[in-house]
Formats: C-alpha cells, sequence, structure tokens
C-alpha cells in the first residue's frame, strides 16, 4: 500500500482519538493511555504470527520507542492541566510542522526546498484555525499569567517528541512493524505506573471498557503500525505535511457528533489544509 494512504489511514484513526477523549473524559488520562495502549499492544500479536521473537529490537530501539509513546503522552498530559488546553493543544500541533522543518536535521541526505516549507506554514496556519476557532471563546480568563505560563513548555515538548520519534525511526535499525507493539506495552505500563503514583483510583463501567478498547484498537493501537510502515515507506516530508489533516478531521468528527453546524473556520480550514497537502505531496 502506498506511504500516503498508510499515513492517511493512521490520520482517519487519530481524528477520533477527541471523540473517544469526551466519552471518556471523566477516566483518569494515564489510566485511559495505560489501558489502551496495553490493548492497542495485542495488534502486534497477528502481525507477528505469534512469535514474541519477531518483537525484539536493541534496547536503544526500545528506548526510542517508549520516548516516542510514552514521552509524548506524558508531556501532553502535564501541558493540558498547567494552560488552557486550546492554546495548549495549539501548541502540541507543531509537531507536523517540525517534522517538515528538522528533516534535514535528523535525516542526512534530505534537502528541504522552500515549497516544503510555505506548505508546511500554509498547514499549520490551517490548524490555528480550526483549534483556535473551535473554542466556545477566547476571553481574558484563557489569557495566560505568569503563575503558569510554564504549561507551554510540556507542549511544546511534546510536538517534539512525536516529531523527532518519527525521523529518528529512519535512523536506527530496521526493525519489523510488529515491534510496536513492545514499544506499546512498556508505555503502557509506565502510563498505569504514573496512574498509581499520580491519580485516584476509579472504578470503570462496562461501557467504559468497551470504549477504552475500541479506542486501543483503533487511535491508541492501528494507527501507530500504520504511521510506522507510512514511515518506513515514504518521504517524511511529505507524510508530516499531510498530517495537518488530523486536527481537521478530529474537529470535523466532533462536529459532527455533536450536532453543531459546519462553521467559516472549518470551511477555511480545510481550504489551507487541504491546499497545503497538495502542494507538499506534489513537490519533489
Amino acid at each position: 500500500m502506498p506511504a500516503p494512504l498508510l499515513a492517511l489511514g493512521a490520520i482517519a484513526l487519530w481524528a477520533a482519538l477527541a471523540a473517544f477523549g469526551v466519552a471518556l473524559s471523566h477516566v483518569p488520562p494515564f489510566l485511559l493511555t495505560g489501558l489502551a495502549l496495553l490493548v492497542g499492544s495485542l495488534i502486534a500479536w497477528p502481525l507477528s504470527g505469534f512469535r514474541l521473537s519477531r518483537w525484539r529490537v536493541p534496547m536503544s530501539t526500545l528506548a526510542l520507542g517508549v520516548y516516542g509513546l510514552f514521552g509524548f503522552h506524558f508531556l501532553l498530559f502535564l501541558a493540558l492541566r498547567h494552560a488552557p488546553p486550546v492554546q495548549a493543544n495549539l501548541v502540541n500541533y507543531l509537531w507536523p510542522l517540525l517534522m517538515v522543518v528538522l528533516a534535514p536535521v535528523f535525516l542526512p541526505g534530505m534537502t528541504l526546498r522552500p515549497v516544503h516549507l510555505v506548505a508546511a506554514l500554509l498547514g499549520f496556519a490551517g490548524a490555528a484555525v480550526v483549534i483556535l476557532g473551535g473554542s466556545e471563546s477566547l476571553n481574558p480568563s484563557n489569557v495566560v499569567s505568569g503563575g503558569w505560563a510554564w504549561g507551554y513548555v510540556p507542549a511544546l515538548g511534546s510536538a517534539f517528541i512525536w516529531a523527532s520519534y518519527s525521523l529518528l525511526t529512519k535512523r536506527v535499525a530496521a526493525f519489523p512493524t510488529a515491534a510496536i507493539g513492545g514499544f506499546a506495552l512498556v508505555s503502557g505500563l509506565l502510563s498505569l505506573l504514573c496512574h498509581g503514583l499520580l491519580e485516584p483510583t476509579v472504578t470503570l463501567s462496562g461501557r467504559d471498557w468497551l470504549l477504552i478498547v475500541a479506542m486501543g484498537l483503533g487511535p491508541m493501537g492501528a494507527a501507530f503500525f500504520l504511521w510506522d510502515k507510512a514511515l518506513k515507506n515514504g518521504d517524511v516530508r511529505h507524510i508530516g505535511i499531510l498530517s495537518y489533516l488530523t486536527p481537521l478531521a478530529s474537529t470535523a468528527m466532533l462536529v459532527a457528533i455533536s450536532g453543531r453546524p459546519l462553521t467559516w473556520n472549518i470551511a477555511l480550514a480545510a481550504a489551507m489544509i487541504v491546499g497545503a497537502a497538495l502542494l507538499g505531496t506534489r513537490s519533489h
């Protein structure tokens, strides 16, 4: 399957993550992440022919996987707790832009043409329109004041981690996509450890478990495997620009679920993001 289609598959699954998050907002975030990642790791079993040996990777590669899956979510949750969610999410969505502009830094021999930078900036502007326009209002209470402005630091850190993880997977020795199961397993266990140390104990309902399983099999599971295959087979600059479809698709899904009308900002963002994706993927 072509890399852009694999990337679009991951993006489509990630678009549902916000909807799952709304439905499970009463579940502590580290508990939710840990359980979902453990469920997602199960996908690796059929991919590996039910052979655990195919999960084996050098410790440095495993560390990179945990750095990406666990580090990204850890810092993102810190940001959402210590900065306004809308603005923190906007900072976090710098990761596709960072993927594009940092590609020459992490991947020797890869060059960044002006058209890639223009497409990346256009895509980020579209993402900003979606996220800022999707808030109910940007009132003075949403403006950061000194005491908790530091919450943007982990938001930027989470963006850097996912971008650098995505790029560095092309620098390490080749590993089977099934090894992502090991990344998810270790990251899930670390998330549950954080839950035990930092969060209150809760009782989950049968509906909660069904949603967590669906979340684990989709945006917190299959999406990572599709993303890995896309990165292995495609141009990371083009894939990074396609990633700007994620905030658009996520917002559109939330609009559909909530029954709210399509607003001007979503229509404008659609034109900007699709234009950026077309510009970036057609440039060589």
